[in-house]
Parts: C-alpha cells; structure tokens; sequence
C-alpha cells in the first residue's frame, strides 16, 4: 500500500496480519547556532536546518482514531516555543497475535530519537502538521 497521507498509515497498520505498535517522534527544524550566513539565508527562505527531536509517543493503531488526534495530544505535551514541524512514524510489528508493549517501544523509540538526531531519518515515515508525507531533496 502507497503511504501518501498519515491515514493510509493507519489504515495499512490496521491490516497487517500482526498486531501493530506505531512509534511517532515530533522534531523541530532549528538552525545551528554555528550557520553561516548563506546557510541562515537559505534557512529564512524555507529550506536547511537541522531535525532537533522534541517527544516521542508510541500507540496501537486502535488507540489512534486519526492524525488530528495524535496532534491534538501532542499539543497538551508541546513547551511553549518548542513547537514541532513535522512527526517521523515507523511501526513494529507483534508476534504470535501479541501487539508490542509500551516497553517494548522504548529501545526502537530511541534508536528513532537518536538516527533523527543524525540525520538517518531514511527508514521512518515523515509527516508535515498536516499529515502529508514530507519529502526531503
């Protein structure tokens, strides 16, 4: 199934033969107080920066009506000033009919939390505040 907007997610996490467990990681878009100049003009105009991950959150699919909200309770844990840009997802896959825990989240969430850090985001699912599939160029 084409993932072209955050619902397909679901409704593709939803029809897998084994239960699911969607991890979800909110990241800003910063410049880097080191930029240069040309990079700070690049950065007003839209474009560069870098992924700074703010919170991460991991739901069954069934705890997860729709894409407003997951945004509506990422609002509730959102500091002032510290709003994100875009949500990276990726799910895990249950064994034996068994849906992964919240525990067993936790190392995948990290490693997600810390490749984002990286700049290896290539494996998970990024989504604009909208839903919308980002695509990086």
């Amino acid at each position: 199934m084409d993932v072209s907007s955050f619902d397909d997610l679901l409704q593709a996490a939803r029809l897998q033969p084994e239960p699911q467990r969607l991890l979800f990681v909110f990241a800003a878009v910063e410049l880097p107080d080191d930029a240069t100049p040309a990079q700070r003009e690049r950065f007003e105009a839209g474009q560069g920066g870098a992924l700074v991950p703010l919170m991460c959150v991991d739901k069954t699919p069934q705890e997860l009506p729709s894409f407003t909200a997951l945004v509506e309770e990422a609002r509730q844990f959102t500091a002032p000033g510290h709003d994100w840009a875009m949500v990276f997802a990726a799910a895990l896959s249950g064994t034996l009919n068994q849906a992964p825990s919240s525990a067993d989240a936790e190392a995948p969430l990290q490693r997600m939390v810390d490749a984002i850090k990286g700049g290896a985001h290539g494996a998970y699912i990024p989504f604009d505040r909208q839903g919308q599939p980002v695509r990086f160029g």
